[in-house]
């Protein structure tokens, strides 16, 4: 019983995405390791950019940074 779990930042993510990430997730366990795809669980957590951090900064402050 493969339990995925994805984290994501929460810029945008669509309903669209999150079910292609789902479904891709699943058919790896299923091409890679031979497992059940109706027992196998995917979690997608949508973090904040203030709560993810990067080297010593919040995400948010590298995406407000002129490119």
């Amino acid at each position: 019983m493969p339990y995925i779990h994805i984290q994501v930042t929460d810029e945008g993510v669509t309903n669209a995405q999150k079910q292609s990430l789902i479904k891709g997730a699943t058919q790896l366990m299923v091409d890679v390791l031979g497992k059940n795809p109706q027992t196998t669980f995917v979690v997608i957590d949508e973090i904040s950019t203030d709560n993810w951090g990067i080297g010593f900064e919040q995400v948010t402050a590298i995406r407000q940074r002129p490119s």
